[in-house]
């Protein structure tokens, strides 16, 4: 059993792991116009450095892209796969309270101890290359080799990779050859970045697509639609666009708009499956295999559609906690707020609910300075 002196130590090395990342963050003027090209073609050089081109390549990836619905699309995705024993790697930003959260080994989050051992071996690495011309990598982009890095050393059967921005230029999009790829609902977001059209920032999503990669999507606004299809018909790329899953399947992410996003995962899934050689028969009910349906209703994302009762306090209180962050994914949570309390409503007596008090926090997260300047509160604040 570990001493309090080892735990000390422990958590002192984790802080000061803390202490370089924080290091790489930028400001924003980096992330422009062509710099956003030139920071994307490092990565390459960066691969080399750590000794991950050949592992990468191996890799067996699921890619998603997209505006909302990319984190809950990936998590429907890594449940799903883990019933069929396969060893999941899943990256997904930002975290919430712990960095160690983008990392997840077979649905738990890495452990201190590796990601330490972890980080500090590409850190130091990177470091000692490193130039006036060819700088350390930013936050994101490190964080991404790190994934890499942890996904090729652990082994897994699967990564689940989620694109942090955009997907042309994103740090993640330095992969070649993922197994399928999918884009979620789009809308207007990091505009400044990615263009104030529809039309602009459906083909910076459509960067992620490969040549002769299976592609998938949700049903789209037509201006967006328009460009995903001549994007992937120039690649030769076979994009269908899937349905929502009937409401009769349980969902472990609450809200409405879920079922569009496990229809999506189904869609990966199965294709992903398919590709590796292993084939399920579907349940005579839904149409999805056993397990598929057991992934789905044991999904679980901190942050999406929480209901944390608070029993402490003399009157419970009930938190209502979601993290969208655009206008669209807010009318989504107003929905799933609104519905959680006509349901709960029904459940109590007049008396109970005038002693009651509710609350819906709107947790609009921002895990680094940089990021504040990306979104406009005056849009998110609009009635």
């Amino acid at each position: 059993m570990a001493s309090e002196e080892d735990e000390d130590e422990s958590s002192a090395r984790y802080q000061n792991a803390l202490d370089a990342l924080s290091s790489l963050i930028t400001k924003r003027s980096l992330f422009v116009n062509k710099n956003q090209s030139h920071r994307f073609h490092l990565l390459f050089h960066y691969l080399k450095v750590l000794e991950l081109e050949e592992a990468v390549s191996q890799l067996k990836i699921i890619h998603v892209a997209g505006t909302k619905g990319k984190g809950s699309t990936c998590t429907f995705s890594e449940s799903i796969l883990r019933g069929y024993g396969l060893r999941t790697g899943l990256f997904t930003s930002p975290h919430l309270i712990d960095v160690r959260e983008r990392f997840r080994l077979n649905g738990i989050e890495i452990s201190q101890e590796k990601f330490v051992d972890y980080f500090w071996c590409c850190f130091h690495k990177l470091k000692e290359k490193s130039s006036n011309e060819i700088p350390m990598p930013t936050y994101f982009c490190f964080l991404a080799l790190l994934a890499f890095k942890i996904f090729s050393t652990e082994q897994v059967d699967v990564v689940i990779l989620e694109v942090g921005l955009g997907g042309r230029y994103d740090a993640t999009n330095v992969i070649q050859k993922p197994v399928v790829c999918g884009v979620t609902s789009l809308g207007y977001d990091h505009m400044e970045i990615l263009g104030h059209t529809l039309a602009e920032i459906a083909a910076e999503k459509a960067g992620i697509f490969k040549s002769g990669v299976p592609a998938f999507t949700v049903p789209q606004p037509d201006e967006a639609m328009r460009v995903l299809n001549e994007k992937a018909s120039k690649l030769e790329v076979n994009l269908q666009v899937v349905k929502p899953l009937d409401s009769s399947q349980r969902l472990g992410l609450q809200g409405e708009h879920q079922y569009l996003n496990a229809s999506l995962a189904v869609a990966l899934c199965s294709t992903f499956l398919q590709k590796i050689g292993i084939e399920d028969k579907n349940d005579d009910t839904n149409g999805l295999p056993e397990r598929f349906i057991s992934g789905l209703s044991n999904a679980y994302l901190m942050g999406r559609a929480m209901i944390v009762p608070d029993s402490e306090l003399p009157e419970e209180i009930v938190f209502y906690l979601d993290g969208a962050h655009s206008p669209e994914s807010m009318e989504a949570c107003a929905t799933w707020f609104s519905q959680q309390v006509k349901e709960r409503n029904k459940k109590r007596s007049e008396q109970e609910l005038n002693s009651r008090k509710q609350f819906l926090c709107q947790t609009c997260l921002y895990t680094t300075k940089w990021d504040l300047g990306q979104r406009s509160s005056n849009v998110l604040m609009t009635p």
